[in-house]
Formats: C-alpha cells, structure tokens, sequence
C-alpha cells in the first residue's frame, strides 16, 4: 500500500470503529467514546509508533491506553515463550541464565530435563504472575509519586506511570532479547513469514487484476474509497485461516470459489 497511503495498524484500527464498521442509519462507526479512540490510536509497543496529531499529541495515552500497551507486550512475550516452548523451537536448556527463567525453575523445583504440557503451563502461569504483580507495586508507586489529582495531570507528564520496576524491566528487556534471537529469528518463523508475505501478495494483485473477484458487498465501497484502499480493507479484515481458505480459492483449480 505504500503507493496508495500505506497502511498502519492503529490507524487501521481507528478505521473500522469510525468508518467501515455500518451499524447506525445516521452515520459510520460504533459511536465510541473520545478516550476509547484516542487509547486505540496512542497504542503503543517497540514495533508501533503512535501517530495521535488529532488526539491530544502533546499529551501521553490515558490510564487505561497505558495498560492496554503494558498487557499487550506481556502477553506477546508470555505467550510467545509457551508457543516456543511448545513447539520445540525453544528448549528448557536453551533458557539457563535467563534470570526470569531461573526464578520459574526455583519456584517449582523444577530440574529437568523434559519440560511436560501440565509443568509448562504452570511455569507460565508464574510468569505472568510474576510480571503482573510487578507492575501494579512499580505502577502503585509512581502514580503515589506523581501526586497527580486528576487523569490529566497523569497524561501530562513526562513518562508513563503504568509499568514495571527498573529490575523487571532488565529481566523482561533479557527475556525479550532472548526470543528475538531463538524465536523471531528461527528458520521455520522465517519460513512462515514468507509464506505469509506471498499470500496476502497474491491475494493483493489478484484482487487489483480482476475486482470482480470481490464480494459485492465489498465492491460497493470501491467508488468511495478506491480499488486499492477497498482491497486493503478487506484483507486487513481477515483472520489467518480466512485468507488461507481464501487463497486456495482464488488459485487451486480444483477449490469451489
């Protein structure tokens, strides 16, 4: 999309409770609350740079947008790790030293070798625990230091109080690194990126090529929005196996369209 106002995922986002989401005669969208857009909109991560130049961009994300982009990570990383974890692209030993990964073993006892189902979901249980308790004492303490009296003065000031302790913070920056370079970074999350990338490529130029591929439903917005814009709507609206199913469709020979 880079040629037709490129695409970003807030933005996306923004996009179909404001826009594209049809559930009042008067007007598009749900109808959401100003706080409720601008969270959606000032969601932030390593990898997602808020874009807020209309919602109060001197000003940080409230309380709740600041949770939102707490748990988000948590659960990014957690859960990563138990899918690692599961699938064997991540073994128990591969983790000695990881000092989140040490508190875990000691916790439980826990010598080795083999990591079961019912061990494993325990562990990462504890994780998250661990992590979420961490957060609310550090979030306790810097909202009490803040002396801020309103959510306002919350929003104006110069960090967020929502996060962990600067000790959680190295173990979870040590564990983050950690699967960037076992996990992220494996052949075979590699491989699905690619598959990934050429499907919905695929998919992309063959809509382009012959929009009446497109359901009618979505061809109608084709005037107001444009070919590519409409497409991109669409397949940002489809879950994994939808795009999946929607490829065999669209060039197996032998799939019913």
């Amino acid at each position: 999309m880079k040629d037709f106002g490129g695409f970003d995922h807030n933005k996306q986002s923004l996009r179909i409770v404001t826009e594209l989401e049809q559930r009042y005669p008067e007007f598009p969208g749900l109808n959401l609350t100003w706080e409720v857009r601008e969270g959606m909109v000032k969601h932030e991560s390593e990898y997602d740079i808020a874009d807020a130049r209309e919602f109060g961009p001197d000003l940080r994300g409230n309380l709740e947008t600041q949770i939102a982009n707490v748990a988000d990570e948590l659960a990014y990383t957690t859960h990563d790790l138990d899918d690692g974890l599961r699938s064997g692209m991540i073994t128990p030993q591969l983790l000695d030293g990881i000092a989140l990964w040490e508190i875990l073993r000691e916790t439980y006892k826990w010598r080795g070798p083999n990591l079961d189902d019912i061990e494993r979901h325990r562990m990462i249980r504890q994780l998250v625990g661990l992590m979420v308790t961490d957060m609310i004492e550090a979030t306790d303490k810097r909202l009490k230091e803040s002396k801020a009296t309103s959510a306002l003065d919350l929003q104006k000031l110069k960090h967020n109080v929502i996060g962990y302790s600067e000790e959680m913070q190295r173990r979870n920056r040590e564990l983050k690194d950690f699967l960037y370079k076992n996990l992220y970074r494996h052949y075979r999350v590699a491989r699905m990126q690619v598959k990934a990338e050429r499907l919905i490529s695929d998919i992309f130029n063959a809509y382009c090529s012959e929009p009446r591929m497109l359901p009618d439903s979505t061809q109608s917005g084709i005037n107001k929005r444009g070919l590519e814009r409409t497409i991109c709507d669409y397949i940002a609206g489809m879950t994994d196996r939808y795009a999946i199913e929607e490829y065999q469709k669209l060039f197996n020979p032998l799939e019913k369209p």
